[in-house]
C-alpha cells in the first residue's frame, strides 16, 4: 500500500503527523506538502513564480517526504507528476483543523487538494476535525485508516473523493458516522473595514457563518448531531436539471 499524504495546514502541523503514525507500518508514506500554512486557497496553483521543494530526511525508511513552497494542489500535481517514481494506492488531504462543510469546500485547501488526486483518477479523501482548538487528531486519523480500508474492499468510483468530517466531542459522546450530501453556509459581516496608520482603508476578511441548509441528510447537520459526516463528492458542476432548457435558448 503506498499513500500520499498532503494538507493545507503546512507539513509541520499536527494533523500531517497523526495520519503519519496512523498508516505507519500499513503503508508507505509520501507527504508532499506547503511548507507553511495555505487554508482557504481553493484549486489554486502557482503558475507566476518558481515551486521550490526542499526533501527531508527520515530514519524510517517508509517516510519520503518533501516541502513545497506553492499550494495544496501544487503539493498533489507534483508529487504525482516528479516526486514519486510510482503512483499511490490512496490520496489522503488532512488532518485539517477546522470543519470543511457545505459550500466551505469550494474555498478549501484540503479539499482542492484530494479532488486534484481525484482529478488525477487516485481515490482520495479530504478529513478535517470540526474544531479550532484542543483538535482530537488521533480519533480523526483511526476513523481514516477504517475509511481507507473501506476503500481498498469495496473501491470508490475514480470521479468521486470523500470529504470527511469529525465533530468536536469526546470520542465517547460521538454517535457513530453518516453518509451526508452537502448542506449550505453563508457568512455574514464578512469584511471589517479599519484605517492604517497613514489614513488609507483597508479590510480584513472574516465574518460570521450562518447555516442556510443543516437539515437531516446534509453534512452540517450530521455535525450538529454529533455524527461523524461523510460525502462523496464529484468535480462536475453541470447543473443537468436545466441543461435541456438552457440549450432550446440557443436552439434555432
Amino acid at each position: 500500500m503506498r499513500i500520499l499524504l498532503t494538507n493545507d495546514d503546512g507539513i509541520h502541523a499536527p494533523g500531517i503527523h497523526a495520519l503519519w503514525k496512523a498508516f505507519d507500518g500499513w503503508a508507505e508514506l509520501f507527504v508532499v506538502a506547503p511548507e507553511g500554512e495555505r487554508s482557504a486557497t481553493g484549486h489554486g496553483i502557482t503558475v507566476h513564480e518558481p515551486i521550490r521543494v526542499e526533501k527531508l530526511q527520515f530514519s524510517n525508511p517508509n517516510f519520503h517526504g518533501w516541502a513545497v513552497k506553492g499550494t495544496p494542489t501544487d503539493c498533489v500535481k507534483l508529487a504525482l507528476e516528479v516526486l514519486m517514481e510510482e503512483p499511490p494506492d490512496i490520496v489522503i488531504s488532512g488532518i485539517n483543523r477546522g470543519p470543511n462543510l457545505a459550500t466551505d469546500v469550494l474555498y478549501s485547501g484540503t479539499v482542492s487538494a484530494a479532488m486534484e488526486g481525484m482529478i488525477y483518477g487516485f481515490p482520495s479523501i479530504a478529513v478535517s476535525v470540526a474544531s479550532w482548538q484542543d483538535c482530537n487528531y488521533n480519533y480523526a486519523a483511526t476513523i481514516t485508516k477504517e475509511v481507507c480500508h473501506k476503500i481498498v474492499e469495496k473501491g470508490l468510483t475514480p470521479d468521486t473523493l470523500l470529504n470527511i468530517n469529525v465533530p468536536d466531542l469526546p470520542e465517547k459522546e460521538i454517535k457513530g458516522m453518516k453518509v451526508t450530501k452537502l448542506g449550505n453556509r453563508r457568512y455574514q459581516n464578512i469584511f471589517d473595514k479599519r484605517i492604517d496608520p497613514r489614513g488609507r482603508t483597508y479590510y480584513w476578511m472574516a465574518g460570521e457563518v450562518m447555516d442556510l441548509d443543516y437539515s437531516d441528510g446534509t453534512d452540517i447537520g450530521a455535525i450538529k448531531e454529533g455524527f461523524i459526516s461523510i460525502t462523496p463528492i464529484h468535480f462536475d458542476l453541470t447543473n443537468y436539471t436545466i441543461l435541456e432548457e438552457v440549450r432550446s435558448w440557443f436552439t434555432t
